[in-house]
């Protein structure tokens, strides 16, 4: 039967199913499918109602609705005849806000552009920026330089443009000359006679003072010598001084240690024969005083007089040793004032030296009172460190491995800009904090973590400063305390280097605290409108810090001028690329694309990215071909294969319709069953499927309510639900007000194992419900698509494109037939850029495209009925779809009321019944008690005659 009416053009079946509706035997299976209606009722066609053929002519597309062309002859012949690019082309919104921010000199004005991904907003905005930097004045250098008082705290010097380095090079060149000039100087023979003179003048000193101490000490018998292992003056006998040998020595160490200890404690008789003892040892005394040398027969008068001689030595000895003290004092003095005076010849000597080299370089930077003040204090430095440079023995007067300059004199280049060359414009990848405000390095050394002002690293808002800075929002978000740097660095106009290392554990190594660098930049975030308004919500000081906001846009109107516009774009990326040139024909086949991205006839899309891809992949197919231009042939090769390669999901989904596996019927017709248009959108992937959609009704439960099946399992999204409620609700106002919904509906999509969202399947869903009410069958050659409001006016949805071509493939798999088509909303026409092959099946009739207003336009094209015609009592007539389903729900109604009175008779029989039989037993139980009675009687008057 099917068969059969398909072959059949604007045909319906010839029994409307009114009879089915009256029918009391139909009315258990109110969903009754195609399968229901026997042969003999389809036998014969009827002609259409006249309010169908009205609908279907007032609806349906014309092919040359289905795309809009570019006109060849209004575009160059090739790319390289386009036009020069305007960079701010389609986006004067958002470059009017860029322009608002520059020209504002305060705090917070920076910008936040916001847009999809893909328009190319840092291309354009980098280009604007190139162009405004390039007349702006180039701003200054900066370099940091130890600080001699505070060592942890270096100096950070501005220099004009392109003074930083030449500062570097001339403090190298002084450090490597002053070195070759001090060695030089202080290897002069010039040098060691001063040297000489100071040391002998000393030595002449000391000796002159030594030998009119020793006279003195003469005196009391006593001569000066010094310890050999310390070289400590000491005051001795004579006695003590010559050996065997005739050397000035004493016999051992421990002899004069012990001596010079017992002469502080005379008094004890032990030490004094101590004493003794030792003279007594002594085999090379003087031959003057030996002579009568104490021997064991001394005498005990003899011993007296030598106790006193020793008393009397030991005051001698010790006004001699003090008197030794006070020339140590004396002599450690002059030796001082020999030392001042060496540091003194030094230091004259590195002034002299190191004068002629300091004096090219202050000339050179006259002008820069800091720069003069730093080479003061540099060359004062060096002239008090002279011996440390010269001897070359302490690191921090070495240069490292890596250096030519020890770090106590290193210049760090922080940022130097080429004199003219205007502000600069930076775009930072990887805006982590140590790479937004800079870092200082560490090195570690046999264990010891080391820095320096060498190892200070500038960060992007060094080189940025004084120009423009741009940044990916998203990017920024993603790395700890970037946002938090750049905010404090952008609100107080420094920039401060801060350890990250504290910020992240609260504790750290100790390390240098440059001193901050003044800011005056502007900064740019990229990012899309929805984290715009998350940064809003969530960060209190967001709109504080970027008071500017530049919307891009995503589209232009597409005009003549706009497409040459258009193809000056494409003709930019073609010369940078170095790609073959374009012709007039592929120029259109890009801009029909272009629209197509943008899902509107009359609106051609901005998005770069996809742009670029395809002119690459374009070039590539050209050049494969031995072309050295590029034509639409090219063009079109490289969209069927970006499509071929996103289309892996679409594939699968066409393997399991063609294997049964989905239940997709593109003929006959089937009561409550619909071919709703879907999208598929994964990843990068996004194609149209046709879906079925169900609707189950049972009469005479509930009050018209609806069970969206999706919803309750958490497969359907909340604008998926929305639709739903406004269907219903639809429903409710149409038919409450003649009717009660005394029943009760399901839907659902089959075969949908995914989350469903968005309200285009509300029109769909209100025609299988429709249809399931009313028992009227639906024409499975259509499908379609659209969102209603509550007044039954059909609304755009998106994707109608992708939409389309889906059922159209649909059909093709199962063959076209002629009568297959989709029915779209009005609204969505003009966005319409179909596929050559579908646009071709529309003008030979096998494929056709309805547009509907409302809901009753959408039904009478799915159904063939008038939906809501009156008579003159204001009620739907009987053979429209609206009269149907009120017939249906008296019908339910009466079939409800006969069940009530039989059962109700039923109920009465049955008591009646009950009642009867109760009667019954009583009587038979009192008839049963009267004849026992009687018995009873008749046996005592048998008694009784008996006696």
């Amino acid at each position: 039967m099917n068969a059969k009416l398909t072959e059949q053009p604007n045909t319906i079946m010839t029994q409307s199913l009114e009879d089915m509706t009256h029918n009391p035997d139909n009315s258990k299976d109110p969903v009754a499918s195609t399968a229901d209606v026997t042969e003999s009722q389809a036998t014969l066609p009827v002609a259409p109602d006249p309010i169908f053929t009205a609908v279907n002519q007032r609806c349906l597309i014309r092919a040359e609705q289905l795309k809009r062309y570019s006109n060849i002859r209004d575009l160059p012949t090739d790319t390289r005849n386009a036009p020069l690019l305007d960079i701010g082309f389609g986006q004067q919104r958002a470059l009017k806000a860029l322009q608002t921010a520059l020209d504002i000199d305060a705090s917070g004005y920076h910008v936040f552009a916001a847009g999809e991904d893909g328009l190319g907003k840092r291309t354009v905005i980098s280009r604007l920026l190139q162009h405004i930097a390039a007349n702006a004045p180039t701003p200054n250098d900066w370099v940091y330089v130890h600080n001699f008082t505070d060592p942890r705290t270096p100096v950070a010097l501005h220099l004009p443009a392109g003074q930083a380095t030449l500062l570097q090079q001339h403090v190298n060149n002084l450090w490597q000359q002053a070195k070759k000039r001090l060695t030089q100087r202080f290897r002069s023979d010039h040098y060691q006679s001063k040297i000489e003179i100071i040391k002998n003048d000393t030595d002449q000193k000391e000796s002159c003072a030594y030998d009119a101490l020793n006279a003195e000490g003469k005196q009391y018998d006593l001569a000066l010598t010094f310890r050999p292992y310390d070289n400590k003056a000491i005051f001795v006998h004579p006695s003590q001084l010559l050996t065997e040998d005739g050397d000035k020595t004493v016999k051992d160490k421990k002899e004069v240690e012990d001596i010079a200890d017992s002469d502080l404690a005379l008094g004890s008789d032990v030490r004094s024969n101590k004493i003794q003892s030792n003279k007594n040892s002594n085999q090379s005394l003087a031959s003057d005083i030996t002579s009568d040398s104490k021997t064991d027969r001394d005498t005990d008068a003899d011993a007296h007089t030598d106790h006193k001689n020793d008393l009397n030595n030991f005051a001698k000895k010790n006004h001699m040793q003090k008197r030794l003290n006070q020339l140590t004092i004396e002599l450690e003095q002059l030796e001082d004032d020999a030392n001042d005076a060496i540091e003194a010849l030094h230091r004259n000597i590195a002034r002299r030296a190191l004068q002629p080299l300091f004096l090219p370089i202050r000339e050179q930077f006259v002008t820069l009172p800091s720069v003069i003040n730093y080479l003061e204090v540099l060359f004062t430095d060096m002239v008090t460190h002279v011996e440390r440079i010269v001897n070359g023995d302490d690191e921090e007067f070495v240069a490292a491995v890596l250096a030519t300059t020890p770090s106590r004199y290193a210049v760090n280049v922080i940022v130097s800009h080429t004199p003219g060359s205007g502000a600069p414009v930076i775009f930072e990848d990887l805006p982590t904090h140590l790479n937004l405000l800079g870092h200082v390095e560490q090195i570690t050394q046999l264990g010891t973590v080391t820095t320096d002002v060498s190892m200070i690293r500038a960060g992007a808002l060094h080189r940025a400063n004084g120009g423009y800075l741009l940044l990916e929002a998203s990017h920024l978000l993603e790395h700890p305390y970037a946002w938090q740097g750049l905010k404090r660095a952008l609100q107080s106009r420094k920039i401060k280097l801060s350890s990250l290392e504290q910020m992240l554990t609260l504790t750290g190594s100790l390390s240098l605290a440059p001193t901050p660098i003044d800011l005056n930049i502007k900064v740019v975030l990229l990012g899309e409108a929805d984290l715009y308004y998350e940064l809003l919500e969530l960060e209190p000081e967001f709109d504080a810090v970027f008071k500017v906001r530049a919307d891009f846009h995503d589209d232009v109107p597409r005009t003549r001028e706009h497409e040459l516009a258009l193809v000056a774009k494409m003709a930019d990326i073609i010369s940078y690329a170095k790609l073959y040139p374009f012709d007039s024909s592929a120029q259109a086949a890009l801009l029909e694309h272009l629209s197509l991205q943008a899902e509107d006839q009359e609106r051609l899309s901005l998005h770069s990215d996809r742009l670029i891809a395809l002119l690459h992949e374009s070039n590539r197919h050209a050049r494969l071909d031995n072309q050295d231009i590029v034509d639409a042939s090219h063009v079109t090769q490289a969209i069927a294969d970006m499509d071929e390669r996103s289309g892996y999901l679409r594939d699968l989904y066409w393997d399991e319709l063609k294997n049964g596996q989905q239940l997709i019927n593109t003929q006959g017709q089937a009561v409550g069953q619909v071919n709703a248009l879907t999208v598929v959108s994964y990843a990068d992937s996004e194609f149209g499927m046709p879906a079925r959609l169900t609707a189950v009704i049972q009469p005479n439960i509930g009050a018209g309510d609806i069970l969206d099946i999706e919803r309750d399992v958490d497969l359907g999204g909340s604008l998926h639900a929305k639709g739903m409620l406004i269907m219903t609700s639809y429903l409710r106002a149409l038919f409450s007000q003649h009717h009660a919904l005394n029943f009760s509906a399901s839907l659902a999509f089959e075969q949908s194992y995914a989350h469903i969202d968005g309200d285009s399947a509300t029109v769909s869903e209100a025609c299988a419900l429709l249809s399931a009410l009313a028992n009227v069958p639906i024409n499975q050659a259509l499908a379609i698509t659209g969102s209603m409001n509550q007044l039954g006016e059909v609304q755009a949805v998106g994707g109608i494109n992708a939409k389309i071509a889906g059922f159209f493939d649909a059909c093709r798999e199962q063959k076209l037939t002629g009568q297959q088509g989709v029915v779209i909303p009005m609204a969505n026409v003009k966005q319409l850029m179909l596929r050559d092959d579908i646009i071709n099946a529309v003008e030979n009739e096998q494929f056709h495209i309805y547009g509907v207003h409302t809901l009753s336009e959408a039904l009478t094209l799915m159904t063939g009925l008038p939906i809501d015609s009156m008579n003159k009592k204001k009620r739907y007539r009987k053979e429209t779809l609206f009269g149907k389903v009120l017939s249906r729900l008296m019908l339910w109604d009466d079939n409800q009321d006969t069940s009530d009175d039989a059962e109700d008779k039923k109920s009465k029989t049955k008591a009646k019944n009950k009642r009867k039989a109760k009667k019954q037993k009583k009587e038979a139980k009192r008839k049963k008690e009267q004849d026992r009675k009687d018995t009873d009687n008749n046996q005592d008057e048998l008694a009784d005659d008996n006696v």
